[in-house]
Formats: structure tokens, C-alpha cells, sequence
């Protein structure tokens, strides 16, 4: 299992994110504090809130996606 922390910082960012988490075959799971969304779905993830650190939580490889998680990573 892989954890990230990410930032996305506007609408963009999150429809960009959950367009890459959609073309992966296995579960990604997006989480702030106790609330933990599909990240395959946009208004859950927007739901969020943007400007959050928000926990990436997934097990499986995708190159596509990997680039993605890290343009958003929080160092």
C-alpha cells in the first residue's frame, strides 16, 4: 500500500488528478482527517476542499498516475 500527501491548489488541479486516478484499473482513496472519498470521483474529491493536504492512498502502479501524485506531492 502507497500513501502520499498531496496539495491541489484549484478546480484544475482536482480535475486533472481525478482524470489520471480514473484511467487506473485498481482503488485510489483520497482522505482528509476521518473522511476518506474515491478519488475517481470529482465532487468527492472537490468535496474536500482545495488548498488541503490530503492523504493519497492506493495499491497498484501507474506510471501516468505516479507523475501526477508527484506534481501534487507536499514535500
Amino acid at each position: 500500500m502507497i500513501e502520499r500527501q498531496i496539495k491541489l491548489n484549484a478546480t484544475e488541479d482536482v480535475q486533472e488528478f481525478v482524470k489520471e486516478a480514473a484511467k487506473c484499473s485498481f482503488d485510489i482513496d483520497i482522505s482528509y482527517d476521518r473522511v476518506i472519498i474515491d478519488a475517481k470521483s470529482f465532487l468527492g474529491v472537490l468535496g474536500l476542499g482545495v488548498s488541503r493536504v490530503l492523504t493519497v492512498t492506493y495499491c497498484g502502479k501507474d506510471m501516468d498516475f505516479e507523475n501526477t501524485v508527484q506534481k501534487y506531492a507536499v514535500a
